[in-house]
């Protein structure tokens, strides 16, 4: 996979040979934060302070992107505008005296099943909708360029949000091959918002959105450090971005500490008059960058569910107990009150009924085409699912080594998400999942939330509540490597990270950032875990080097 960088490719490539080519010897009194670590607060004191430009943060990244992508295929573009966008936003801030927004000039990167309508593809990773172009960018884009963000680029995914094969791995799509996590050899990412997950954990960008159906924010957030958020359906806009299913599909943030999250999700959520499932969000946003508290775990009642540790025994490799037993210690000390043994029967009965692909399927051949019709171009002529089936299965560029049998299953079955059968099992699952599953054990027992190891969590917030993952620390030196499902990565290894889970009820954000704040403050375990593989280059680099030429 070539990584497409459209105009900036000959710059971008002189700018890291360079860079490569001589590091600037570190300058102590020069206050430039290391960008594998690098908080929004500390960027906003460097640009506002004058000690280094957007420009110069854009292409400190991008040089970035390029030192470890061929290895890593974490992004599949790079915004050819991105730094004439830089420059513009370098200029506004010069010339006001006004305010600006947390978010000026700093570079995200997006999942490229988030549209925008600029010169970068939207494609969930499938080279069928290569060159197909929106007439407007997703409400969420929208919203962050408003925010004055730079829209950097966009982040590799598994291909249609792993909605194609069984046999595919996590993170791979025919458009940008495959993802791999940072912190042990052939890592499997773990996770559709894969390169979202590995460009934030090494700092290839401020911060990425994601976007989750079922743990697909969260469970790429745990194996790779950081912190994911699954927001409540409802809380941000799903306008324009490519759908897998309307009643589960959530964009949210993934960044590398709690606060950071919060600022970017104060940036994207909100009501949308083109997704009516917003009209159900809070008329006046809460302050989620103020919720990030030390003393958000004091009086806090949090439930551990009964039996937690079979809950899906099939994951329990991904986990480590011990960790997450000797935290619930520290929940207490720091004032919370965690309530063990509740009961959620509904779990085993929803595993039983194994009604989840069949829900989310329908929604899929609903929901696609009506994005597809959104198109301005369509060069390839793709309107439904069977449209896709067809070009997946006579494209060249496609691969053959993973099947098409999720497509073939939904095809199939024929459901669209207006039957009454599928209205049968949706109201069967919502029942199971929640009076006896998630929102039934929170409202029953009087819960802030159920707190649950990361890749346990998001299995049981399927109707659309929301779930936060933060940092709780990794796999010793002498843990045996394990591979994954499909045999194409090591899904377990030495310096695996895993991630503690707080889920909620619906809209309770305010109050799980708050909570996953006080908890990220109590352990500080993310930089105790490096990633093997790491770009070099630096802001001092790149401001070094801006300086010298001048």
């Amino acid at each position: 996979m070539r990584l497409n960088y459209h105009a900036l490719s000959t710059g971008a490539i002189s700018l890291l040979l360079q860079l490569q080519g001589s590091l600037a010897t570190v300058n102590e009194g020069s206050r430039l934060p290391p960008l594998l670590d690098a908080t929004l607060d500390e960027l906003r004191t460097g640009l506002d302070a004058g000690r280094f430009t957007s420009v110069e943060l854009t292409k400190a990244y991008i040089a970035r992107i390029y030192e470890v992508n061929e290895d890593l295929h974490v992004v599949t573009e790079i915004n050819p505008d991105a730094l004439d966008i830089a420059a513009e936003l370098d200029r506004a801030r010069k010339s006001t005296t006004k305010p600006l927004s947390p978010l000026h000039g700093i570079p995200i990167l997006v999942k490229n099943n988030i549209g925008t309508a600029d010169k970068m593809n939207n494609t969930a990773g499938s080279t069928a909708l290569l060159g197909a172009k929106l007439k407007q960018d997703s409400t969420v884009v929208k919203k962050l360029r408003e925010a004055g963000a730079i829209i950097l680029g966009k982040a590799n995914l598994s291909q249609w949000a792993g909605t194609r094969s069984l046999q595919a791995s996590n993170g791979w799509s025919a458009h940008g091959g495959q993802t791999i996590g940072a912190y042990l050899p052939e890592q499997d990412p773990d996770g559709s918002s894969s390169g979202s997950a590995v460009a934030s954990s090494l700092g290839l960008a401020w911060a990425s959105l994601g976007t989750e159906t079922l743990g697909s924010i969260c469970d790429p957030a745990h194996a790779n450090n950081i912190v994911g958020i699954k927001p409540t359906v409802g809380l941000t806009s799903r306008f324009l971005v490519i759908p897998i299913s309307e009643h589960q599909d959530s964009v949210g943030p993934m960044a590398r500490t709690v606060k950071d999250a919060a600022y970017l999700l104060q940036a994207i959520a909100g009501s949308d008059g083109r997704d009516n499932y917003t009209e159900a969000a809070p008329n006046t946003l809460p302050d989620y960058v103020g919720a990030c508290d030390e003393g958000g775990l004091k009086g806090k009642r949090l439930g551990l569910p009964k039996g937690y540790k079979n809950l899906y025994p099939y994951i329990s490799a991904d986990v480590s107990f011990e960790a997450f037993d000797s935290t619930i210690k520290l929940l207490r000390e720091a004032g919370a009150e965690v309530v063990e043994d509740v009961e959620m029967p509904g779990m085993e009965l929803m595993k039983q009924a194994d009604r989840t692909g069949i829900i989310s399927g329908a929604d899929f051949l609903t929901d696609l085409p009506r994005y597809l019709a959104e198109l301005e171009t369509n060069p390839n002529n793709i309107h439904d699912l069977s449209d896709v089936r067809a070009f997946t299965d006579q494209s060249s560029a496609e691969s053959s080594e993973f099947d098409l049998m999720l497509f073939n299953m939904i095809l199939k079955r024929n459901i669209n998400n207006t039957m009454p059968i599928w209205w049968e099992y949706y109201s069967e699952r919502f029942y199971q999942s929640n009076d006896l599953g998630l929102i039934g054990a929170l409202r029953n027992n009087t819960l802030d939330a159920i707190i649950l190891p990361t890749a346990i969590a998001t299995k049981i917030a399927v109707q659309g509540a929301p779930v936060i993952s933060v940092p709780l620390g990794h796999t010793g030196p002498d843990t045996p490597y394990h591979r994954n499902e499909v045999d194409t990565l090591n899904d377990m290894g030495p310096n695996h990270p895993f991630g503690f889970g707080f889920a909620g009820d619906y809209f309770s954000e305010e109050t799980l950032i708050g909570m996953a704040y006080a908890l990220e403050q109590l352990t500080q375990v993310r930089k105790t875990v490096r990633p093997f593989i790491q770009p070099k280059t630096e802001l001092r680099d790149v401001v070094a080097l801006e300086n010298e030429e001048l």
